[in-house]
């Protein structure tokens, strides 16, 4: 019997195709739309993004392990730490962080490459056939040149992301940018409106009907901390300025109005204002407001640099006119000379010929002057645009030259897999963010974090995988470390008691598989607010178990923590454990004085 999703899988896809197709009867263009594929495709078909998809999927399922999990692949080996570790800058752009990161950025690409695709070509002209020469070859442009040249991209958003990015957005920026050139309307409807009617309809397939329940979420980066902004821009910037290479070769320029409002809402939906800094170990500035300023000035940047004219920046009589560039005294000297001798009591000559008149006598310029007067506008705001590049791209250079420090040497124990090492932390200095040490407009690059640390002196790496916030909710929690052909799993548990009207005594346990568990952290006792009989109870951990202190002004005594429907004593106050809650009494006082972690308490 077939199931409900299936059919209504069935009845989407149906619906979907149903509609093309009437769409298609009811269009009445003089060309067929596979005509006009065709006539920049070999046989219509967008293969460059196909094989880019397939590339990037593969990388995905069997150098990352998708295949294995495919909502968990490795990623730690597959970041662009450093360029001391080669492995992930190579892999960097076409790893991803999960299945749903994986399937975002493929459909990113399926919706925007398709028009960079198309606006490239795979023919030399429109609808024309090779010459012979491979490098004309539409099969060479498809198959090989155009894969290639999303690879380098894809090397380069590695080469100077700032941090160590993970994933395929850069490129898809860099498709973006070059089709907004081409096409701007047509790539703005692709990234608002098709990417998200794509992502749908895969939800829809996928998961036709879902079941949602209220439940509570650990502590989480606001989203726009979780962006990797710079790289997108970078990205961006870079299929910008492909394409202005491209179409000015063509002598193609799009229209400043609708280039202009393309860039500008696609930046805008795009977050590319979203402007970030860490503040500390769970705090995040947002610089929104420059953010917008940035976004705007860099739209009639990029605007100036692919449709103004190629007229001079400078006019010739303001050339002439500059301090630097003016001429000696010999050279007025001799010009007034000629202009005395050749226009002196004659009226018979014409504007134009008194004017080539003066033109000769002016003698040659300079060569500074014919060179500032040969700068187009055009080329003056490229010229910008290569500087904003550069400003981006930059400061990726002195962070991607990081070098992991040598293990530490802390007192907590860790777990060590081949060349990683996994230890728990608490007010332990980012080395990551740290690696310039900065500080301006009240921020700086020194922070603390606490948490679950992978780290390893060869690859260069060191990530907080797991933050204290997050395992304290959790409880339990796993972290994937690996390589090319392998993978580990690191298990993380924290256990704890809350006292009332204070925080938790807790310890964190590590583990790799098949191996025992071992006691990495223990907290500080924990002081109950309750008071009994003018003693104080506190919460000991103590070398993986938990016992119960009391204080008086005379003497202190403890216990084990009973077990469950057990009773203990110490210092003359019974202690009673009642599922996840510990009771004290004593004289006819019956209080509960601390309970145990759960999962969502933090």
């Amino acid at each position: 019997m077939l199931s409900l999703e299936w059919v209504l899988g069935v009845l989407v896809v149906g619906t979907l195709l149903a509609s093309i197709g009437t769409v298609r009867l009811l269009e009445r263009s003089s060309r067929r739309w596979d005509d006009v594929l065709r006539s920049r495709l070999l046989g219509g078909v967008p293969w460059g993004t196909i094989v880019v998809i397939a590339f990037v999927l593969a990388v995905y399922l069997f150098v990352q392990d998708g295949i294995s999990d495919f909502h968990d692949p490795v990623t730690i080996p597959y970041r662009a730490w450093s360029y001391l570790y080669p492995l992930g800058i190579a892999t960097a752009s076409f790893s991803h962080a999960s299945s749903s990161h994986l399937v975002g950025n493929l459909v990113g690409t399926a919706v925007l490459a398709p028009i960079v695709e198309f606006a490239w070509g795979h023919y030399p002209r429109d609808g024309a056939e090779s010459n012979g020469s491979w490098r004309t070859s539409p099969w060479f442009r498809a198959f090989v040149v155009f894969p290639l040249v999303v690879v380098v991209v894809g090397l380069l958003t590695s080469l100077f992301s700032i941090g160590p990015v993970i994933g395929f957005s850069g490129v898809v920026f860099a498709f973006a940018g070059f089709a907004l050139v081409r096409y701007p309307v047509a790539t703005l409807v692709a990234a608002i409106g098709a990417q998200g009617a794509v992502m749908t309809v895969y939800r829809a397939l996928r998961s036709p009907i879902n079941v949602y329940v209220a439940t509570p979420s650990p502590p989480s980066p606001p989203w726009w901390a979780s962006i990797a902004i710079q790289g997108h821009a970078l990205g961006f910037f870079v299929g910008l300025l492909l394409a202005a290479v491209v179409f000015s070769r063509r002598g193609y320029r799009p229209d400043p109005l609708r280039f202009w409002l393309a860039v500008l809402f696609f930046g805008f939906s795009k977050a590319l204002w979203a402007i970030y800094w860490f503040r500390g170990a769970n705090s995040f500035v947002l610089y929104r407001g420059p953010g917008v300023v940035v976004v705007v000035a860099t739209t009639l940047l990029v605007t100036l640099a692919v449709t103004a004219s190629d007229r001079p920046l400078l006019p010739d009589a303001l050339v002439d006119r500059l301090p630097l560039l003016a001429r000696s005294t010999a050279d007025r000297t001799r010009l007034e000379r000629i202009l005395e001798l050749g226009l002196a009591n004659d009226d018979s000559l014409s504007g134009s010929i008194r004017t080539r008149i003066r033109d000769l006598a002016r003698g040659p310029r300079s060569r500074t002057a014919s060179k500032l007067s040969n700068v187009t506008r055009r080329q003056s705001a490229l010229a910008v645009v290569l500087v904003v590049v550069a400003l981006i791209s930059g400061p990726a250079i002195p962070v991607n030259l990081f070098v992991v420090d040598q293990e530490s040497t802390a007192a907590n124990a860790s777990v060590t897999v081949e060349d990683y090492t996994v230890r728990y932390v608490e007010g332990e200095e980012n080395e990551l963010v740290g690696v310039v040490d900065i500080s301006a407009f009240g921020e700086n690059t020194t922070i603390e974090s606490s948490g679950v640390v992978v780290s390893s002196s060869s690859r260069n790496i060191w990530l907080e995988a797991v933050s204290a916030n997050r395992l304290a909710f959790e409880r339990n929690v796993t972290v994937d470390v690996g390589g090319p052909g392998w993978r580990e799993t690191v298990h993380v548990q924290r256990e704890g008691w809350s006292a009332v009207g204070n925080d938790s005594a807790y310890q964190i346990w590590l583990w790799a598989d098949g191996d025992d568990r071992q006691l990495a952290y223990t907290s500080d006792p924990v002081r109950s607010e309750v008071r009994i009989d003018g003693k104080r109870v506190t919460l000991v951990p103590d070398e993986g178990s938990f016992s119960i202190e009391v204080e008086d002004d005379d003497a202190v005594s403890d216990v084990a923590l009973p077990a469950e429907n057990e009773t203990v004593e110490a210092g003359g106050i019974s202690f009673e454990r009642d599922g996840d809650a510990i009771y004290a009494a004593s004289d006819g006082t019956y209080v509960q004085v601390a309970s145990e972690e759960g999962r969502g308490d933090y």
